[in-house]
């Protein structure tokens, strides 16, 4: 991909006049020096979020209250960039029952919680009776809290262990309580980056043909990019121009969450990257996605104090209180913060900080627990 007629200053001013860029530019921009690039993205955040919560966006930093459940963390498709899966030979396999899910989301509403994070691994038994029960069971018992579930690898597996086209696993998981999909899996969407790191799981077409048949239904969902591991810079670009293909037809992607691999307890062999690369690609995001208004920071594998750097790097949002990960947290991560401390990092930061729900809508003002 050359980029070699591309004059630097028409291409900054491209990027200031809000245009879309291309593949060759993106690879361009990535080379600027990261102050540059970092202001470039803060401009851009803020023509996406200038006119949203009533003309006071680019001063507004959003967050959500919610939790991770992971439902089992029995699994078969042996990523390698994981350390969280087992099987069912594994002593700590486990499933939760209802009474788990109730005790957790019961801790969720006490801190006034709007949101469940529900994914777990593949796991190769469970009916679809299991996970609608489950549906169901939460949408009763705690309404007022939006189900964001399974990732498109998950209904991929579903599909295949149900014997049920993937349309009809979402119309069915949509009436039993879903409200909206976690962007998990994606990785990075090429194939040959895929085959190398998580071979039995969802493909590339497969991943983003779950989404655009949750769009259709009217499930939003956010979308997602670990980085950092085998990948390299222009299958990075590839993959968010497939996100911004997607978004382009259905709307229907909420926001962007960008992550590094982080290699603890796992067998992927890669060397990390560190913070100013995280800094670099979510600029570049911000720029590349200018269809999707919202940009997370992911605090949780960079730390709070990178979090709080993001959010001049593109970022709008800070993402959940998670009161539970599971995931990340096995492969080194361990950071964990509550409403009170992510209000103060935003507001250090020079920002409203207002409590958000899945579709970024603003909550009602309200004392922090």
């Amino acid at each position: 991909m050359s980029t070699a007629t591309i004059p630097e200053a028409e291409l900054i001013d491209k990027v200031i006049a809000g245009a879309r860029v291309s593949d060759a530019e993106a690879m361009a921009l990535y080379d600027l020096p990261l102050n540059e690039l970092g202001a470039l993205a803060d401009h851009r955040r803020n023509l996406a979020k200038g006119a949203s919560y009533g003309g006071s966006g680019e001063r507004v930093v959003t967050y959500i209250v919610d939790r991770n459940v992971n439902y089992t963390n029995v699994c078969n498709v042996y990523c390698k960039f994981c350390a969280f899966y087992r099987t069912e030979r594994d002593e700590d396999h486990y499933v939760l029952t209802h009474e788990q899910l109730a005790e957790k989301l019961s801790e969720l509403s006490a801190i006034g919680g709007v949101q469940v994070l529900l994914q777990g691994g593949h796991h190769p038994k469970l009916g679809i009776s299991h996970y609608l029960e489950m549906l169901t069971f939460i949408r009763e018992n705690f309404p007022h809290i939006n189900i964001h579930g399974f990732s498109p690898p998950e209904f991929h597996h579903f599909s295949q262990v149900f014997e049920m086209p993937v349309l009809e696993v979402l119309r069915r998981f949509k009436d039993a309580g879903l409200g909206s999909i976690p962007g998990g899996g994606g990785e990075i969407l090429v194939d040959r980056v895929r085959n190398r790191i998580s071979p039995l799981k969802a493909n590339s077409d497969q991943w983003l043909g779950v989404m655009e048949a949750a769009h259709g239904l009217g499930l939003h969902s956010s979308a997602t990019m670990m980085f950092g591991h085998v990948e390299t810079l222009e299958e990075r670009v590839e993959h968010l121009r497939r996100l911004r293909e997607l978004q382009d037809r259905t709307h229907g992607f909420t926001a962007f969450i960008c992550w590094t691999f982080q290699p603890e307890n796992t067998v992927l062999k890669a060397e990390p990257v560190g913070s100013s690369e995280y800094l670099r690609m979510q600029a570049l995001s911000r720029i590349y996605l200018d269809n999707i208004d919202n940009l997370q920071s992911s605090w949780v594998t960079q730390g709070p104090k990178i979090g709080q750097l993001a959010l001049r790097y593109g970022a709008n949002d800070f993402g959940s209180v998670m009161m539970e990960e599971n995931v990340v947290s096995k492969a080194g991560t361990s950071f964990r913060l509550q409403a009170q401390e992510i209000e103060r990092l935003i507001t250090e930061a020079g920002y409203e900080a207002r409590r958000r729900n899945t579709w970024y809508e603003l909550e009602p003002e309200a004392c922090v627990v």
